[in-house]
């Protein structure tokens, strides 16, 4: 990104480059990158946009790793880079993430994994089981969505969004995982959750058949879980101790 474009840019674009830069990091230190692929997007206020849907996207070709604040493209849901940027966008990940920041009006943040655990479970006949400490938390949080191939063809928006709902945390059959949420640290401890139920549910199927919690019992877990409330902060405070961690790593995804 140039000086020009750097002294034009509205500091609340600033400071979603900063933050979706340092989730990109955060990913790569959980391990929960895959090579050049996958994606997490941030869809720009209306006080950047005029109103406009856009959203920030990882440069492809580039490694979690290597993502900082000004190599993020702006893109708008017709995949138009908006930037000047030289990089060119993933098609199959603008697809997916596109129909979401354009259907959902609360999707300001989409995140999608390939994990080896969230994979698993995508493709299991029954998906994720409500037997463990998170997939109780997660009770009525699920959706799923079927297998249509590399998502690269439009026409499959829609039916995504019809499958999605409301619902914040999707299973992508045999595909992997998905989350979205109204802030970049509420999408992230959704997806957190959901991965971390994945992998329970895996590591339990390696010992046996899983004891099911009752569904009474999960609906209670997931009314008491501060995780996903808003008013305790808990998104907040588990997405800013990671960056804290990330800073100690490097804070190369900082650079302008």
């Amino acid at each position: 990104m140039d000086t020009m474009e750097l002294q034009k840019m509205h500091p609340d674009e600033r400071a979603a480059r900063i933050e979706l830069a340092s989730c990109y990091r955060i990913f790569a230190m959980l391990g929960w990158d895959e090579l050049i692929y996958n994606h997490i997007t941030v869809r720009l206020p209306d006080s950047v946009t005029g109103g406009d849907k856009q959203f920030l996207i990882n440069p492809f070709g580039l490694h979690y790793d290597e993502v900082t604040a000004g190599n993020l493209v702006r893109i708008n849901v017709r995949g138009e880079v908006l930037d000047g940027s030289r990089h060119p966008v993933n098609p199959a990940g603008f697809v997916v993430h596109a129909a979401i920041h354009d259907g959902l009006p609360h999707a300001h943040c989409v995140m999608h994994t390939h994990t080896t655990a969230g994979m698993g479970v995508a493709c299991l006949e029954q998906g994720l089981s409500q037997s463990n400490f998170y997939s109780a938390q997660l009770h009525g949080m699920v959706a799923y969505h079927d297998f249509e191939g590399i998502t690269i063809h439009a026409d499959e928006g829609p039916r995504l969004l019809a499958s999605i709902g409301s619902k914040p945390a999707v299973i992508l059959r045999n595909h992997g995982l998905l989350s979205w949420g109204a802030s970049l640290p509420q999408a992230f401890v959704t997806l957190w959750t959901l991965q971390r139920a994945c992998e329970v549910q895996l590591a339990t199927l390696s010992m046996g058949q899983p004891r099911l919690i009752a569904e009474a019992t999960a609906r209670r877990c997931h009314t008491d879980s501060l995780t996903f409330n808003d008013n305790h902060g808990g998104a907040r405070d588990v997405f800013d101790h990671l960056v804290r961690r990330v800073n100690r790593l490097g804070t190369s995804y900082l650079d302008l």
